[in-house]
This record gives C-alpha cells, structure tokens and sequence, in this order.
C-alpha cells in the first residue's frame, strides 16, 4: 500500500473535467494494474487512470506535470523487466480503453490503432484482408501495441520480420507537458532531419506516452511448416540452424528449449511431447518450403548425418498449434512451477556456443545446485537465462545471489559484444546493470535526452536511468 497522497488540487480537476469513472482507487484495481508479470517489486501505486482518448490522455500529463505527480504507463503489463511495475505510489496510466483499430489501408498496407490495441486483435483485424502486422509473440493474447512499441518488442518471427520499430510508420505521442506530438504519419520516405519516432520507441514510456499508431503491414505468409526436433545440447542446436540458414525453406522461426524447460510445460500444462525419448535440447522451426521434394530430401539428410536425434513435422494445423505450446507455454509455466530469475540477453549469433559454453562453466562451478531453464529465439542470439528458485532457499536469499551471479553473467555478455537486455527492456530489474551495455558517453546522454524531454521527471520515474 502506497504512503503517497495525490494533492487536493489535482484530485480536484480530474472530479471536474474528467468522466466520473476516469480515476480509481479501488485496492484490488491498484494491485492488478501497478505490476507486470514480474513478481520482484510490490505494486503500490497512488490511483489509476482509464483514459479513452488522446486529449484525455494530453489534458492528464498536463496537470501531471503542473503538480508533479510520478506517472506509470501501463498497457498489457506482459513485461518482464518490471518496466510497468508502480512501486513507489505512482499514477498508473492504463491505455485500457484505447483500443480502437481503424479500417485497414489495403493500398498502403497500413492500418492505425490506438495504443490498448491487443496484439493478437490487430493480427484477426488485418488478416481478413490477408495482411498481417508481422509482431508475433507467446503474449499476443494481452499485450498491447502501445506496450510493443515501447520496449520495441521482439518476439520469436525477428529472424524474418525483424524488431517491432521495423513496422511502424508513424506515432502519435503525448509528451510530459501534455503536448501531442504527429511524427510521420503514414509516410514510408520522409527525409527531413532525426526521426524522432525512434525517440520514442523503446524508450519504456520514459519520454512520452505513445497513444496511437500507424502500422505497417505485410503479406500474409504462404502456408507454413512447423517442425519440432530433437537433439542433444545447445550446440547441436546451433549446428542445425547452420544447416536450416542453407536449406529449401524460408525460416520464420528457430526456437529452442531445453528438457528442463519441457520437463516444467509438462507439469504445469500436462502437454505430452511428440519423442517417446528424453533429449537435452529440443528445436521448434517453422517455415514455408516451396519445393516439397527439396524439402523432404533436406530432412532425411539431417538424420543420415547425425545432426538430429528425433522430428517430427505437423500434420494439421492442430497439431502445429500443439507444438507451438510446448514452446510459447515456457514463461508461464516457470512462474507456475516456481519462482524464476529471468534473464533476458542476446549475443551476435557467432558467438553463441562459446557463450553458452562459458555460462554452463561458471554456473556449474559456482552454483552446482541450481535448475537452470534456458530457452529463446536462436535465430536471433536471443536468449532466455532462468533461474529457478530451489525450494530450500528463502527467497531473499535467492535474489541475493542471483543479483551477484548477474554480475558474472553480464561481464560475460559484454565480453562476447552482447547486450544485457534482448527484447524486454530494462526497467527496475535491469538499471543496475545497464553500463555492462552502454558506455559511459551513452548513458549521459540518455539522462540528457530525459532531461530536456521530462523536466520534472515524471514519466516512468527510476526506469532505465535517473536523470
């Protein structure tokens, strides 16, 4: 419960020029929207907005700002770095209720839609038209464009569609001081000094709150194969993606899992796996082939030449989606199996297998007794480092330690060029490290960007950097 009080003369112009449901205080309305799917920090904020449109939202940060009230933006709160956490009696600002998607452009292949805009909702909005805003992610069924945008979301189709800012042609945005902000509009081309959309995007709600967007679309992909291996380690799992970069396919996803990941599906989720025996590590690929015979050439050489121990390739589009959830139930059942300590990096793709060696070596030397749950999107060098709570640990403990092993894992990431934060951002969880990932001169002038756009340090205060 936060000790923090909103002035009188602030809770006096929301009672008179906002509708009378805008604000609440209501204890389990606070609990539920001051977090995210990190359990770290306690949500303690002060009240929560529900505003419906973009001059609520610009009339809100305006008085925000005149009073000094420490403002949160909230959309699906599907993060995991605490970046929409309100811990220290914030506002929280829940785009909720913007949701609004306009009718797609089918000419431009684009479509505008509110910041609250489901993930998920935007894909079946488009897909009528047979496009698709190609951000793909397990979240999609909750988290929110707005969200997407501010943490420049990743997901597992990045090895062919790349990072949410690819598809996003323009933004409008509402700065600390409640002014609205147009920044490119539909425009593919617009050379006229710094895009400052990329300001704003993964910028974790730090600069301004995004409140409508217009997205870029594509195509819809041909039908796509979906292929679950199985092999023994991490390298194996590298090996094959060498071998899937040259093969007759056209790769939208190369996800991996190891058994300890499969072993926590299956108590939480009670899924069954497809190999009647246990691997170390699995492969989930999907991808569209355009030539069958090529295709099933390439796979029976992958078993003549040792480099998969098992497969299976999805008969029916249920049985895709029933491989898809050994992968994409991952994250929730960790956190229903356990507590974990989430670590979200990525390394150049080179670099990989002796990260991944290194890591094994020092976790194994130093905490022997720990599950370690790894998991991620290859394709990309991002991987998905949990910890799992042992059951005879308190859990202050626990956090103590993984806050120090966080600091030999980090050294490594940096010495192999890679960053501290893949696709989550940085938030609470990881402020205290971000110099293993940004030199000192970017780090200034991330506080200087701060400064001159939230002078009053209300946006999101004690993310990424203080200023």
């Amino acid at each position: 419960m936060s000790t923090v009080t909103l002035p009188d003369a602030f809770l006096r112009a929301i009672a008179e020029g906002f509708p009378t449901d805008f604000l609440t205080r209501e204890p389990s309305e606070l609990a539920e929207y001051g977090r995210d799917w990190t359990r770290v920090y306690a949500p303690a904020p002060t009240a929560v907005a529900f505003p419906r449109t973009t001059e609520e939202v610009s009339r809100l940060l305006a008085l925000c700002h005149a009073h000094r009230v420490a403002v949160v933006p909230s959309g699906g709160r599907t993060g995991l770095a605490a970046g929409a956490v309100a811990a220290r009696g914030e506002l929280v600002l829940s785009l909720r209720r913007m949701n609004r998607m306009d009718p797609v452009d089918v000419l431009g292949n684009t479509v505008r839609v509110q910041a609250g805009a489901v993930t998920e909702a935007v894909h079946q909005h488009c897909a009528q038209y047979g496009l698709t805003w190609p951000v793909d992610f397990a979240s999609k069924g909750s988290s929110h464009v707005g969200g997407n945008i501010a943490t420049n979301a990743g997901g597992v189709k990045v090895i062919r569609y790349g990072l949410t800012r690819q598809w996003v042609l323009g933004l409008q945005v509402v700065t600390a001081q409640g002014q609205v902000l147009e920044l490119n509009g539909a425009l593919e081309k617009n050379n006229t000094g710094a895009d400052l959309r990329q300001l704003f995007i993964g910028s974790e709600g730090t600069l301004g709150i995004i409140t409508e967007a217009t997205l870029k679309l594509t195509r819809l992909p041909g039908k796509q194969e979906v292929f679950l291996f199985a092999v023994p380690d991490v390298a194996a799992v590298l090996r094959l993606f060498r071998e899937a970069r040259h093969a007759p396919l056209l790769l939208s996803a190369y996800e991996f899992f190891t058994d300890k990941c499969l072993a926590r599906v299956q108590r939480h989720r009670k899924l069954r796996s497809p190999f009647e025996a246990p691997s170390g590590c699995y492969v989930l690929m999907e991808a569209e082939g355009t030539d069958p015979a090529a295709v099933e050439a390439w796979l029976g050489s992958l078993f003549e030449r040792g480099l998969v121990t098992d497969g299976t390739l999805a008969q029916s589009a249920s049985q895709a989606t029933e491989l898809w959830a050994l992968r994409e139930s991952i994250s929730e059942s960790l956190s229903a199996t356990g507590l974990p300590h989430k670590n979200d990096i990525s390394l150049p793709i080179a670099a990989l297998e002796a990260f991944c060696g290194e890591m094994d070596q020092f976790f194994g030397a130093r905490y022997p007794t720990w599950e370690i749950c790894l998991f991620g999107h290859i394709g990309d060098g991002n991987l998905h480092v949990n910890v799992m709570k042992p059951d005879t640990v308190e859990k202050a403990e626990f956090l103590a330690h993984t806050k120090q092993a966080d600091h030999d894992i980090f050294a490594l990431v940096r010495k192999h060029g890679g960053s501290i934060s893949a696709e989550h951002g940085i938030g609470l969880l990881k402020k205290d490290y971000l110099s293993y990932t940004r030199t000192p001169a970017e780090l200034e002038l991330l506080r200087t960007l701060k400064r001159a756009l939230d002078p009053n340090n209300i946006l999101n205060p004690g993310k990424i950097v203080d200023p």
